[in-house]
């Protein structure tokens, strides 16, 4: 389903992705949230702990069943958009909150030549997110960038208040193209894996089957600085 006025209970539910109910995410975000009571703190401070606790690595893109699960992305400690937008919406589910996960297509100007060369466009399908129920409206909370890469690659970092869409800026911090969000593709109760594969399989066919940068020891944060670096200084 990816009508926005989904029944509440399906977006607290444990999937096969957004497993919820593993013990491993329960103890997250139960330390996460401490005492706190109020669904939307309790969405924020989950919102930072993804963010931030997990690096993002799109090097580590794996479409496999296990690799996509919440819990997998947060034994690895890292992820790219899609499994990072699971995981805050398995660990909302787990405290009570409502979410699920959402995608578009994104045209992302942060690439590295290694990616650009297995993907051969700078268009992101499926790119992830994740829709919070709080208050009656569906809000957008996009956790992938970690607070370090933002700082390293003067990225405005995404913030979230639980009240506004938290979605990328169309420029960084030097006034460069960053992300352009050209298909806005809806929301669902669990990740629609067939629809991603198929169009995985279409779009970017030297990336299916190989295996990823992460394993053949490539790291992305090095490789976009030295990309940036590589710019000319105006």
């Amino acid at each position: 389903m990816n009508d926005q006025a989904s029944d509440p209970l399906a977006a607290l539910a444990a999937t096969d992705f957004i497993d919820a109910d593993h013990p491993t995410i329960r103890a997250f975000a139960a330390e996460v949230i401490g005492d706190l009571t109020d669904p939307r703190e309790k969405a924020v401070a989950l919102y930072y702990a993804v963010r931030d606790r997990l690096r993002y690595d799109p090097y580590t893109v794996d479409l496999s069943d296990h690799a996509l699960k919440a819990s997998t992305t947060l034994a690895a400690g890292r992820g790219w958009c899609q499994p990072k937008a699971t995981l805050l919406a398995a660990a909302c589910r787990a405290v009570g909150v409502p979410a699920r996960v959402g995608f578009a297509d994104v045209k992302n100007h942060l690439s590295t030549e290694r990616l650009r060369q297995v993907m051969q466009t700078d268009t992101y399908y499926w790119h992830g997110y994740t829709a919070i129920l709080l208050d009656g409206r569906w809000v957008k909370a996009t956790p992938a960038f970690n607070i370090e890469l933002c700082r390293k690659f003067q990225l405005q970092p995404l913030e979230f208040d639980g009240r506004e869409d938290s979605i990328y800026h169309p420029f960084d911090l030097s006034g460069n193209r960053h992300m352009e969000y050209v298909n806005l593709r809806g929301d669902f109760d669990d990740v629609p894996i067939t629809a991603i594969r198929e169009d995985f399989a279409r779009y970017y066919p030297r990336m299916m089957g190989l295996d990823t940068a992460a394993n053949s020891g490539a790291d992305f944060d090095a490789d976009v600085e030295a990309e940036i670096a590589a710019q000319p200084r105006g």
